[in-house]
């Protein structure tokens, strides 16, 4: 670590603004800057260009590029002679409110209560993101230089995809150049417990499609003489996982790489509380994989969920037919080993082999994403190490996530870069949900947190 000096300057400053910081981010999150609608796209775009004011004012050169789409905030500071150079990654895009009527305060009107900061994109990822711009703010302020360099990438598209920010890495990705890449838009194991988050799973995303005759038919008198593409489905849908757990489609386990036996113990070692987590969910007992346990399953097991199924007449009362086509979506999230593509493939090849007669299958594949496993004995994962404990005052655990983030594995493959995931949230915190808040307590902490990662980096 450098000489306590310096980073006493920058505690000090963030001490002195803690409450200042309040306001700004209250001031962010007033911009209702959907992406999914496209009413809301000039609010994005005014997101963008307070995104674009804050890293200037810190003393960033900072630039808006343009994309397809929304545009990407691009900011860097490269003074740091000899000094490795960190990418900061985050998003200014937040999900629909909706549904409105269960906030109880406005998704765009930030309100302090009980300690908490509510507002839609209070953790997701507008206050996770914020306290690393004021870190670095902290920093200029404080001493004039940062101990590292550091790049931001901030983009607008992230809830809808980021369909075009493959484009801009591959296009910048000599600009983009970096040791390591931070991300904070994941969470906390526990309330209390920070952690570093070292592995995500991927994803596979389709859409599969029965057709049968070429319009609904009266059951009465069609039924039992043509296929019925609902009936049909079902069947397939049913053929997917035995009563084990395990995926039936041939080949799915080949190339996964299966736990250690020290993250087994690792994981066996947190505190996890079944009983509490199925009440939480409203549910009476765990599933999944036979032989693995509930913290396995949602971090480093494959799975194959149908997200949605429909078909026929979906109205109040009955209605007597034979409906013409009947539809499911599917994900299947991966483990390190596993390719997207390669299974996508599978998958679709053993829903057709079990297509009956009088059906026609339309396959639609939507996207994928590879997982994502991060070297947890690199000298940067031993920077955040230090720094977590120092901001959070306890040292964080490592785990998994069950969740994807394409982002992490474009940065692997495009800019070769490892990518600390420090979430500084909680998965109590209602992200994607009605009353979507932020602890003030992590917002701080998690500011401490960065300020230390720039000192501890650039040691």
């Amino acid at each position: 670590m450098p000489n306590a000096l310096p980073i006493q300057a920058v505690l000090q400053h963030l001490d002195d603004t803690s409450e200042t910081r309040v306001t700004e981010l209250q001031e962010f999150l007033r911009i209702p800057s959907v992406s999914a609608v496209s009413s809301h796209h000039n609010d994005c775009r005014t997101a963008a260009q307070w995104v674009h004011d804050q890293l200037t004012a810190c003393g960033f050169a900072t630039e808006t590029v343009e994309t397809d789409g929304l545009p990407v905030i691009y900011a860097e500071w490269l003074k740091a002679e000899g000094a490795p150079t960190a990418l900061v990654y985050g998003h200014y895009d937040v999900q629909p409110p909706d549904p409105l009527d269960e906030w109880t305060t406005p998704p765009f009107e930030p309100t302090i209560r009980d300690g908490c900061l509510y507002a839609r994109g209070a953790t997701d990822d507008k206050g996770q993101l914020f306290t690393h711009i004021k870190s670095v703010a902290a920093w200029l302020k404080a001493t004039g230089e940062l101990p590292i360099n550091v790049k931001f990438v901030i983009e607008g598209e992230e809830e809808v995809g980021s369909n075009n920010l493959e484009t801009f890495l591959e296009t910048q990705k000599d600009r983009l150049a970096c040791d390591i890449a931070v991300i904070s838009d994941t969470a906390q194991y526990g309330d209390g417990i920070p952690a570093i988050t070292y592995g995500l799973r991927g994803i596979l995303a389709v859409e599969v499609t029965l057709h049968g005759p070429k319009q609904d038919l009266h059951s009465g008198v069609f039924g039992g003489a043509v296929t019925n593409p609902v009936n049909a489905l079902a069947k397939m849908l049913g053929t997917l996982i035995d009563d084990n757990g395990r995926i039936q489609v041939p080949g799915f386990y080949d190339d996964v790489i299966p736990l250690t036996n020290e993250e087994r113990e690792a994981f066996a070692a947190l505190p996890f509380n079944e009983q509490k987590f199925c009440q939480s969910l409203g549910i009476d007992a765990v599933a999944g994989e036979a032989g693995y346990t509930t913290l396995e399953r949602r971090w480093a097991r494959p799975t194959c969920d149908i997200n949605g199924l429909y078909g026929g007449y979906q109205g109040e009362g009955p209605k007597t037919i034979v409906p013409a086509k009947a539809t499911a979506k599917i994900t299947c999230r991966l483990v390190p080993g596993q390719d997207p593509h390669k299974l996508t493939q599978a998958l679709e090849q053993f829903l057709r082999d079990q297509c009956p007669p009088g059906i026609r299958l339309k396959f639609t594949d939507f996207h994928g994403a590879p997982a994502v496993l991060c070297d947890t004995s690199s000298p940067y994962m031993a920077a955040a190490r230090l720094a977590l404990e120092t901001g959070f005052g306890q040292a964080p655990v490592m785990i998994r996530e069950g969740g994807s983030i394409p982002v992490v594995g474009s940065f692997k493959q495009i800019l070769g870069v490892d990518t600390l995931l420090l979430g500084w949230g909680r998965n109590t915190d209602n992200l994607h949900g009605p009353n979507e808040h932020f602890h003030l307590e992590d917002f701080h902490h998690g500011t401490l947190a960065s300020a230390q990662l720039w000192a501890a980096l650039g040691s």
